[in-house]
């Protein structure tokens, strides 16, 4: 190597390790950043080829990059849409809500989302978290999983008031088996339930059950809302055996509905089928009154009768009160009259080669060459990580070891300088050597 070569060499050594520098310094600065990712740069060996068999050194070159797959520690928040990923993947985010654009959504693992102004999901760097959208009934439509196309921006207050239509009920009570078999049966005894239409109105029916001359027998009568019969049931009760108590067989089914309402019944399982003609689609209810020979409904035993205890879905329109996160990406929003309602699934992006990624601004990872292929998977499922609410992860960065390679590059710097000036001292004296 001629004094020359020195000086060359000396000049790349001073570069690289002023390079290590700035790369360790970006460590330390942000060794409190959530989601940060560490980065390293590795020296690598300079030649400019061989001359004969000796290799010509040309001193050292910089390879820079990130520890994007070592995971960070985990803190504990308070906010519930403060989001962390146990595992594998990244959140989908990008500068804009629903940007058109795919190439400028990006990957981070950097999950500080707060609510903005329009009620959008964005972290401290500014960008808005993505996930896809679910109908009305709380399903999510096929969606392309091999790139961001079908993504949408997830927003926790734009959301409609909802009401839930009720679909099922079961009644559940006692009649008292002294009332029936009289030679004078007395008045119906009576109970009656609300129940919702689809726009979220309350209406009532009305459930009158009429013992008769037959010990153990009764006729069922359910009235609606405006207190018209839509149809009759006789229920006759096992008075003897393991089963006494229970309904032995349920018949007489009578519609007295005027269509398009109607009144049906199944006589093997004890539902009763209410079609109700309250808008341009009947509602239709089912009713479960006890399956033959069991105990989990309607009962005939001596003893009082008490109102019947009807266990119903629907509900009345409300307002979202809050939303949650579970493990599985969903973000459930809890409505304030009961209702809870599945508004978005957060997936997790993830690449063949996450240390590829390309660093972008904001804490966050942009595709490349290098990263290998992209698909958008189900948190907590197969090899995705799942979605921890309430949690941040932190820097990847061991700041005692960025410390001792500080350093180490110091006195790295400052013996590639010695290079430098025991080079210029050499040529020095050898412009002597004419004098």
């Amino acid at each position: 190597m001629s004094i020359a070569n020195a000086f060359q060499t000396g000049i790349t050594g001073l570069n690289a390790q002023s390079k290590k520098v700035s790369t360790i310094s970006d460590n330390i600065a942000n060794a409190n950043t959530n989601g940060y990712k560490r980065g390293f740069s590795d020296l690598v060996t300079r030649t400019a080829g061989q001359s004969g068999n000796v290799t010509m050194p040309q001193g050292v070159r910089v390879e820079q990059g990130s520890e994007v797959s070592k995971q960070g520690g985990f803190s504990q928040t308070t906010s519930d849409t403060d989001l962390a990923i146990a595992g594998e993947g990244f959140f989908i985010v990008s500068k804009v809500p629903n940007d058109p654009v795919e190439s400028n959504y990006m990957l981070t693992r950097a999950g500080s989302f707060k609510p903005d102004e329009n009620g959008f999901l964005r972290n401290s760097a500014g960008l808005y978290l993505h996930g896809f959208a679910a109908d009305p009934d709380g399903t999510f439509p096929a969606s392309d999983r091999t790139s961001f196309a079908d993504v949408a921006a997830v927003n926790v207050r734009d959301v409609e008031m909802v009401a839930a239509e009720t679909t099922r009920m079961d009644v559940e009570g006692n009649l008292p088996a002294q009332a029936s078999g009289l030679a004078t049966p007395g008045a119906p005894f009576i109970s009656t339930t609300d129940y919702y239409t689809p726009l979220g109105e309350r209406e009532r029916l009305t459930f009158n059950w009429q013992p008769t001359t037959n010990q153990d027998e009764w006729t069922l009568q359910i009235d609606d809302d405006n207190g018209a019969a839509m149809g009759q049931v006789t229920v006759t009760f096992n008075n003897s055996g393991p089963n006494a108590g229970s309904p032995a067989s349920w018949s007489g089914v009578t519609n007295m509905a005027a269509a398009p309402s109607n009144f049906a019944f199944n006589t093997a399982t004890g539902e009763a089928t209410l079609t109700i003609n309250n808008g341009t689609t009947p509602q239709t209810i089912v009713v479960g009154m006890g399956a033959p020979n069991s105990f989990t409904h309607m009962t005939q035993f001596d003893g009082d009768y008490e109102p019947l205890n009807v266990d119903k879905d629907g509900s009345s329109a409300g307002a979202l009160d809050r939303t949650e996160i579970d493990e599985f990406g969903n973000v459930r929003g809890i409505f304030d009259n009961g209702l809870r309602r599945v508004l978005y699934q957060i997936p997790v992006g993830n690449v063949r080669n996450p240390d590829g990624l390309e660093i972008a601004d904001g804490n966050a990872f942009k595709l490349s060459n290098k990263s290998g292929s992209f698909t958008i998977l189900d948190a907590n499922r197969g090899s995705a990580g799942k979605i921890v609410s309430g949690s941040l992860e932190q820097s990847n960065v061991d700041l005692a070891q960025e410390l001792t390679d500080l350093i180490q590059t110091q006195r790295a710097y400052s013996s590639n300088a010695k290079i430098i000036t025991t080079a210029d001292e050499m040529l020095e004296e050898t412009t002597r050597l004419k004098r």
